[in-house]
C-alpha cells in the first residue's frame, strides 16, 4: 500500500531503531528523511513541514517516559505525528434509523461504481440489506454495471436506462426501497467545474435527505484531492470520504492528507480491485503497516471471517511445530486465495517480510499451480509428502499436465515453508504472532 512511501518510511524507523545515541544531529537527520518520503508521496508541502516541526520539538524538548529509551521515543512521537494527520481516531459509520440513506458522490473515474459495490459487500457482512439506487443518467452503462455488481451480490437495483431525470428516479426508487434498512444512492460523476452536474447534485441532496453523504476520491490525483474535496464540500454536507486505488499509488499519500483538511474523516480506503478489498479506515492501523510494524489486528479480523469451523487448534499446533502436511499447506491457499494478495497478507505481520524471499513472494497465479499439482496427488502423498520420489514426481507431473521440475519446486516451497513456519513457531508462539496464528485457525 503507498508503495515507496512505506519503504521509505520503514527505512527511516530502521535508521532510528540502530542508533545508539539519539542526538540533535540524529533528530533532525530522521526528519529530512520523513520529510523526503512524505514530499514524494505528494503530501502538501505545509502539512510536510507542520509534521517535521511538531517531531522535532517532540523529539527534543519531551522527557521520554519512564522505561522508554529515547530511540523508543522518538520512533513513537514519529507514528503518533503520523496518525495525528491522518485523524487519530477510526470514525464508523452508524446506522441508526431506517431506512438510512446514504448518497455518493465523486469525480467520473472515481471508482464510485465499484466502490457502491464493496460498500454494499462490507455491510451485508454487518447484516444489513442494502439497496441501490442509479440516478446516473450521463454515463453510458452507468445501470447495466451496477446491474451486474449488485445481482452478482443478490442485491436489489433500482434504476431505467431510458429516464434521464435524476431526480425522478432518485424519487421512485426511494418509494420503491422504503422498507430496505439502507438505500445506497449512485449519482453521476463530477468536477468542480461541471456547473450543471453540481447543481443537480445539489438538488439530488434536497430531495434524497441523506443521513450521510460519501465523497469517493481517487487516491491517484494526489493533491488535486483537497480542490475538488472543497467544491463538493460546498455544494453538500460531505459526511465522509472514501479513498480509492491505494494499492501502489505512488499520490496516495496526498489524497488522505488533503482531504482530511476539509473537516470530513476518511471511514473507508479500498486496497485493491477485488470486492472484498476494501476496509474501515483506522489511522493508528495504517500508519502501523507504513512503518512496518504490522497490523496483527486487521489480519486476524480478515482470517475470522473466512476461517473454516473443521480447522482444528491441533492443526494449529501442527503447523507452527513445522510438521504440517501437503494437505495443510492446500487448505492455507484456499484460506489465503480468499484474503487476498500473498504480499498484502505479508505487509500485515510484524516482521513479515523476513521470510525467506521463496515463501513470502508468493503470486496468485504460483498458488493456483501448486493447487492443481496436489490435485494430482494421493490422499497419502499429501499426508505424508516425505514418500514423493523420483517415481511419484513424473507420475504426479504426468497427472496435471506439467513438468518434473515443477513438482521438485512445489516441494522445495514446502520444505522452506514448513521451516520458516517452525521457527516463528519456537520463537514468537507467545507474542502477538502466536496471537494472530492461532486467532487465525480457530
Amino acid at each position: 500500500m503507498l508503495g515507496n512511501l512505506g519503504k521509505n518510511l520503514t527505512k527511516t524507523m530502521k535508521k532510528l531503531a540502530g542508533m545508539s545515541i539519539i542526538d540533535e544531529e540524529v533528530v533532525k537527520e530522521a526528519i529530512k528523511d520523513i520529510q523526503r518520503a512524505l514530499i514524494q508521496a505528494d503530501v502538501n508541502i505545509n502539512l510536510v513541514f507542520n509534521i517535521s516541526k511538531s517531531i522535532e520539538e517532540r523529539a527534543l524538548k519531551e522527557e521520554p517516559p519512564k522505561g522508554i529509551t529515547p530511540k523508543e521515543h522518538v520512533i513513537t512521537i514519529v507514528y503518533e505525528e503520523l496518525v495525528k494527520l491522518l485523524g487519530e481516531k477510526p470514525v464508523e459509520i452508524e446506522i441508526d434509523r431506517k431506512p438510512y440513506k446514504i448518497l455518493f458522490l465523486g469525480l467520473q473515474g472515481s471508482g464510485k461504481t465499484t466502490t457502491i459495490a464493496k460498500l454494499t459487500r462490507y455491510l451485508q457482512k454487518k447484516g444489513f440489506n442494502p439497496a441501490v439506487i442509479c440516478t446516473d443518467t450521463w454515463r453510458p452503462a452507468a445501470y447495466e454495471q451496477l446491474r451486474q455488481l449488485t445481482e452478482d451480490m443478490n442485491v436489489p437495483l433500482y434504476g431505467d436506462p431510458e429516464n434521464k431525470d435524476a431526480l425522478d428516479l432518485a424519487r421512485k426508487g426511494l418509494e420503491e426501497f422504503k422498507k430496505q434498512s439502507i438505500i445506497i444512492i449512485d449519482t453521476a460523476g463530477r468536477h468542480k467545474d461541471e456547473t450543471d452536474l453540481i447543481d443537480e447534485m445539489e438538488q439530488l441532496s434536497k430531495v434524497v435527505d441523506p443521513e450521510e453523504a460519501i465523497l469517493v476520491i481517487d487516491g491517484t490525483i494526489g493533491q488535486q484531492a483537497r480542490e475538488q474535496a472543497q467544491a463538493f464540500s460546498k455544494a453538500t454536507d460531505v459526511g465522509s470520504i472514501i479513498i480509492t486505488k491505494l494499492d501502489g499509488s505512488a499520490k496516495g499519500g496526498g489524497a488522505l492528507s488533503a482531504v482530511s483538511e476539509i473537516g470530513a474523516p476518511i471511514k473507508f480506503i479500498g486496497t485493491g480491485e477485488r470486492v472484498d478489498d476494501f476496509e474501515a479506515f483506522d489511522p493508528e492501523r495504517f500508519i502501523s503497516r507504513l512503518l512496518g510494524m504490522g497490523d496483527i489486528k486487521s489480519l486476524i479480523e480478515k482470517a475470522e471471517e473466512i476461517a473454516e469451523e473443521d480447522v482444528s487448534m491441533e492443526t494449529m499446533d501442527a503447523i507452527l511445530s513445522g510438521k504440517f502436511t501437503l494437505k495443510d499447506m492446500r487448505s492455507q491457499f484456499d484460506m489465503m486465495g480468499k484474503m487476498g494478495p500473498m504480499q498484502q497478507i505479508m505487509n500485515m505481520i510484524p516482521g513479515g517480510g523476513k521470510l525467506p524471499k521463496n515463501a513470502s513472494q508468493m503470486t496468485e497465479e504460483k498458488i493456483d499451480k501448486y493447487k492443481v499439482l496436489m490435485n494430482s496427488m494421493t490422499e497419502y502423498e499429501l499426508q505424508h509428502p516425505e514418500v514423493i520420489k523420483q517415481s511419484r514426481v513424473k507420475r504426479i507431473a504426468r497427472g496435471s499436465g506439467m513438468r518434473n521440475e515443477d513438482v521438485k519446486e512445489l516441494l522445495k516451497y514446502y520444505n522452506v515453508t514448513k521451516k520458516a513456519m517452525k521457527g516463528f513457531g519456537r520463537r514468537k508462539m507467545g507474542g502477538p504472532l502466536g496471537q494472530m496464528m492461532r486467532q487465525f485457525m480457530k
